[in-house]
């Protein structure tokens, strides 16, 4: 595998930023790890951070270039702070970046396919909330999308109980019924008959943001929304997290 942070200039943040990136690399000779590669450009996981993390989380708390090397798969891992993937309410665009421009830096620095049934995203706690949103957002972009311990019920009173000017300057006053509440996305994405992603949610049974999982899993099955969902034992840490992403990368389409 090949590993870099990408330091560049976001348009959509105005301000320079980063993302971590893993790229496919065949190799031969490597001790303890062996590495492929696919022709032509390499299918990609948009793989996103947590509420308390930044883009170098996912390398350093699990051992996701060990799991993907011989996939040949490529993961980039962004920045967008503690933004919940949103234009912000009073702060920066990071739905923007992420959603139209990211994809376009990468699709212009790395030599990685641009197919739907090439494209993944997948995150945590925040990250999950953000993969998910994007896939219903954007399901013409993604073959599968999945959420790891994920905040899925954003407009769950409790989130602005506990972090009222954070939700505030975010979200602003509302969330509901507004494209930032996923489980009004599930509701316009039944109705529209559009095809989505595959949808995986995973959660411990002792995570706090549980009740979130299973709000948005009585939604999807309400509204006959297929959705793979597994909860095993585990509270919100990255030993939970460690497990379930490789879960993730066996469930994952890959051609």
């Amino acid at each position: 595998m090949a590993l870099m942070r990408c330091d560049f200039f976001s348009e959509a943040l105005e301000l320079s930023t980063s993302m971590t990136v893993i790229l496919p690399q065949e190799t031969s000779t490597q001790i303890g790890m062996s590495g492929a590669a696919r022709a032509g450009g390499a299918p990609v996981l948009y793989l996103l951070h947590g509420l308390s993390d930044d883009d170098t989380i996912w390398l350093r708390r699990t051992s996701i270039e060990r799991y993907v090397s011989t996939l040949g798969l490529a993961v980039v891992m962004p920045a967008v702070h503690r933004s919940f993937y949103a234009d912000e309410a009073h702060g920066n665009r990071y739905w923007t970046f992420l959603s139209e421009e990211l994809p376009s830096l990468v699709d212009h620095f790395f030599k990685v396919s641009t197919r739907r049934e090439d494209t993944f995203v997948a995150g945590l706690s925040m990250g999950g909330y953000g993969a998910v949103k994007w896939a219903l957002r954007q399901p013409e972009r993604f073959a599968a999308a999945a959420s790891l311990s994920g905040a899925l019920d954003v407009a769950n009173p409790g989130m602005r109980q506990g972090r009222p000017e954070l939700m505030d300057r975010v979200f602003g006053e509302d969330v509901r019924g507004t494209d930032n509440d996923l489980l009004w996305l599930l509701e316009q994405a039944a109705k529209s008959g559009r095809q989505l992603p595959a949808l995986h949610v995973s959660c411990g049974t002792e995570d706090h943001l549980l009740a979130h999982n299973h709000a948005f899993v009585d939604t999807a099955r309400r509204l006959d929304v297929p959705v793979t969902v597994e909860y095993e034992p585990g509270e919100h840490e990255w030993g939970l997290w460690d497990r379930k992403i490789q879960d993730v990368l066996r469930w994952l389409p890959l051609s």
